[in-house]
């Protein structure tokens, strides 16, 4: 792991989602962590709304100006991202907005991104409109580096249907990532599993001889619960 982890990805990609569960991931092997939320362009399931969390677990959160969800809609950030960013003991995650317009936020703190302490990665959801193709990925990749001239280090493999999810559905994701993958040059380094299924696509792995599958548990941080109740 780099000190610092730009994540992007579309709106529904489940960025964010990924970016809470490296955030805890790496608050259990290192002492000082940080979660930078740079997601200007969407005003919905925001690492800031989950800042008592982090904060309660030992992460540091950095947002807007004000540093509370009360200025949450506003599309503002705090000068105070640069503490962690300047601060070579902590390991900071960037969670930043989707597409290249939402990336643009980066350039002006471009000189933190450009050397070897940080990698950018870019999170994709081949059940997503826009990123359920080879040519719909490499075009999103390829515009976020056109706009902040960050070179991608790897792609995670987060295909999913939210709680409906299957194992066919990363499967599927992995299968299409791995064209990305080969296509840009750009490795894939992840591939994203609920807990729930680890054990199914464990199998499934073996079974395929998907050898170079490298599977990423994570939890649902983000997702209120009563999106789940049945109406």
């Amino acid at each position: 792991m780099k000190r610092i982890t730009l994540l992007v990805g579309h709106y529904g990609s489940g960025k964010t989602e990924f970016a809470m569960n490296l955030t805890m991931d790496l608050k259990k092997k290192y002492d000082k962590v940080s979660i930078l939320d740079m997601d200007i362009a969407n005003p919905y399931f925001r690492s800031r709304e989950r800042q008592k969390f982090l904060e309660d677990n030992g992460v540091t959160m950095h947002h807007n100006t004000f540093g509370f969800d009360i200025a949450e809609d506003l599309p503002a950030i705090s000068a105070t991202l640069r503490a962690p960013l300047e601060n070579k003991e902590f390991m900071t995650v960037v969670d930043v907005g989707g597409n290249d317009s939402g990336a643009r936020v980066l350039n002006q703190f471009k000189k933190y991104f450009i050397d070897d302490d940080s990698q950018m990665l870019c999170v994709l959801n081949g059940n997503r409109f826009e990123t359920d193709t080879v040519e719909g990925c490499e075009r999103h990749i390829l515009e976020i580096h056109a706009e902040t001239g960050i070179p991608m280090k790897g792609i995670i493999n987060n295909t999913h249907m939210l709680r409906e999810t299957t194992v066919d559905d990363i499967v599927k994701g992995y299968k299409l990532c791995k064209q990305v993958s080969e296509k840009l040059e750009i490795p894939l380094i992840w591939n994203t599993c609920h807990i729930d299924l680890l054990d199914e696509l464990e199998s499934v792995k073996a079974k395929e001889g998907y050898d170079d599958m490298e599977i990423y548990p994570i939890q649902l941080y983000m997702r209120p619960t009563w999106l789940d109740k049945k109406i």
